[in-house]
């Protein structure tokens, strides 16, 4: 579990199914890509149960959802949610392969109507090296939560390279009190000379 306070490490690659859109994330189009990334991951983690296992299949529980945030107009404020540009995800276990991932597609959308099934993606991201933190409260706190990580990097010899930022929801903001939220933020950085 990420600690309350800014900490520096290197995001090795990792496989995610992934969704880009924009807009308020509190808008019905956000929910429809939300329901389409965990329709493919629910199907790649049951599909044990089916006679074509994956390779490798290995038990496991579905990763949380992340969020990959930008602004699609820099000189707009970034508190105007309609201006968000996001690439949502779930991670995935190791054993997915491209061709696998486009199998549980087809099956998936054979059995859900969801536009955002074809917008969906399997890719292996790398983040590397990137300061990160866990935030407790709301999603409109955040900045508190940045502007200590940016503080963080400073002493330590490190700067933000982007304002574009992760986060990784450890708590169902529907059934969680704003105040007890629990998200991982983070942000890449590079090392000063």
């Amino acid at each position: 579990m990420p600690k309350t306070v800014p900490e520096i490490l290197d995001v090795p690659k990792l496989p995610f199914i992934m969704v880009d859109g924009s807009g308020d994330p509190n808008e019905e189009e956000f929910g429809k890509a939300i329901e389409a990334l965990y329709s493919l991951s629910y199907a790649v983690r049951m599909s044990y149960k089916s006679d074509d296992v994956p390779a490798g299949y290995y038990e496991y529980t579905v990763f949380p959802l992340e969020g990959v945030w930008d602004l699609l107009d820099r000189s707009k404020p970034s508190t105007d949610k309609s201006n968000f540009k996001y690439t949502i995800m779930i991670r995935q276990p190791d054993f997915l392969t491209e061709k696998e991932f486009e199998r549980f597609l087809e099956q998936t959308k054979r059995k859900k109507a969801n536009p955002f099934l074809e917008k969906a993606r399997f890719e292996q991201a790398t983040e590397g090296l990137s300061c990160q933190m866990m935030h407790i409260g709301s999603f409109d706190d955040e900045t508190q939560s940045f502007e200590r990580m940016e503080a963080f990097c400073a002493e330590h010899g490190y700067s933000r390279t982007s304002k574009i930022h992760r986060e990784i929801y450890l708590s169902d903001p529907r059934k969680t009190e704003p105040a007890k939220l629990k998200t991982v933020l983070r942000f890449p950085v590079k090392k000063l000379s």
